[in-house]
């Protein structure tokens, strides 16, 4: 993420995000982050975006495979946030931010049929030059995912790519656990219809 240096005003997030550096311990994909108390909205910002940057470009690179791509998601992520921070900060605002995120990336699936889903095992490897292995296998899978109706879609995602349990799952969607549950077995009964019969039509 590019670094920029003016603290950001009301109208302004990005100041608050400093140049994103990859480590290797800190909160995971479904890990809270706490609000620093005591301090100014900005200093309360700038701190959750030092906390989250890494777990949410995390989440990003699982959901597009892509490090350039991941950069701009986890950063309209933090604009996002940003923009309703007086709301974000009273809960969990990683949990937030983590809803924002997979939002963002559901919503651009059908416009982006060609990009790849990956795994964690990949992440290095992308940023020095992975020459877009475009796997036949994950281009199928992201078919396959289109073909779902977005509820599906998202718990099949919160649970299975991400690796969240079902109880987190449902407090991310505000869903029973009964529903989560249900939802992931018919959205993973329809995906391998799919998969085995790719004109197959997926439904709610």
């Amino acid at each position: 993420m590019r670094r920029i240096e003016n603290p950001p005003d009301a109208g302004s997030w990005a100041a608050a995000m400093g140049t994103r550096t990859r480590r290797a311990s800190g909160p995971g994909v479904g890990e809270a982050v706490r609000v620093v108390t005591g301090a100014t909205r900005v200093e309360e910002f700038r701190a959750f975006v030092e906390a989250a940057k890494d777990p949410l470009y995390r989440m990003a690179f699982l959901l597009c495979g892509d490090a350039v791509r991941a950069d701009e998601l986890t950063q309209a992520t933090f604009e996002r946030t940003w923009r309703a921070w007086s709301s974000a900060r009273d809960g969990d605002p990683l949990a937030y931010a983590r809803r924002i995120l997979a939002n963002l990336r559901i919503d651009t699936w059908r416009r982006t049929r060609r990009e790849v889903l990956t795994g964690l095992d990949h992440h290095d490897r992308a940023h020095v030059g992975d020459p877009a292995v475009a796997v036949a296998e994950r281009d199928a899978v992201v078919r396959a995912l289109l073909l779902l109706p977005v509820k599906q879609r998202r718990i099949v995602v919160l649970r299975h790519l991400l690796d969240m349990s079902e109880a987190d799952v449902a407090a991310e969607l505000g869903l029973p656990i009964g529903t989560v549950k249900s939802t992931s077995s018919r959205a993973l009964a329809q995906l391998r219809t799919i998969m085995t019969d790719p004109g197959e039509e997926a439904s709610s």
